[in-house]
């Protein structure tokens, strides 16, 4: 099984992590470790799909580096699973105030861990009776062809549309340049496989920071990724 999804998971434990990287690979995961929020934040974390933080930690606890994820443009969007042997409802509560998308309470068996991992990544997108599809800040109106970050308009042309529509319909479906071209562009247009990757870089930048869920598989083509 291969999802293409990568994971952080910032643990003091080796044991732990070496556990939970094992397990979550065998999902289809990629995941790397980390053994401390400083050592987190030395890794490029825009290119991550969730975080599986552990709270009580060195200098630096989850909840300090939940903080400084959120208040990021490049990661505040990307989801948070706190690991944590802190069982209080208060703790559970300063969690979610950080920002954590859930809470799982050690000891814990690995099998609810990849669940929760599961869930909480397909939850994202989502689309309307009103034919509009959001993800996070993001919303796509199928009817209008209006897209819109944090209600303000992005002005798009038809084919970066186009393009737009058909992966955020489709998340973690991979599509050849020669799929692109058929649903996309009309059959009587010439265009070659450089013109995809040119419309593709434009509609990264008009869209940020979710240009980067448009995710590259070097031989096969191209994906949105949540």
């Amino acid at each position: 099984m291969q999802n293409t999804y990568s994971l952080l998971v910032v643990e003091d434990e080796p044991d732990l992590c070496e556990i939970l990287q094992f397990n979550l690979e065998n999902e289809g995961y990629h995941v790397e470790v980390a053994y401390s929020a400083e050592e987190a934040l030395k890794k490029d974390l825009s290119g991550f799909h969730l975080f599986l933080l552990d709270i009580m930690m060195g200098q630096m606890s989850g909840l300090k580096l939940a903080q400084i994820l959120k208040s990021k443009d490049e990661t505040k969007d990307i989801p948070i699973i706190f690991l944590t042997a802190r069982v209080t409802e208060q703790d559970m509560l300063r969690g979610f105030e950080a920002g954590a998308d859930d809470y799982i309470v050690k000891p814990f068996s690995v099998k609810v861990v990849a669940a929760r991992v599961k869930a909480v990544i397909n939850r994202s997108v989502k689309i309307s009776e009103d034919n509009i599809v959001t993800f996070k800040t993001l919303s796509v109106d199928l009817t209008s062809k209006k897209v819109k970050i944090d209600d303000i308009e992005i002005v798009l042309t038809k084919t970066e549309f186009e393009l737009l529509g058909l992966f955020i319909q489709n998340p973690a479906k991979v599509f050849s340049r020669d799929v692109i071209l058929q649903e996309v562009w009309a059959d009587d247009v010439f265009v070659t496989d450089r013109t995809v990757d040119v419309h593709i870089t434009r509609l990264r930048k008009k869209i940020a920071p979710y240009g980067r869920n448009i995710v590259t598989r070097s031989g096969y083509g191209y994906c949105f990724l949540e």
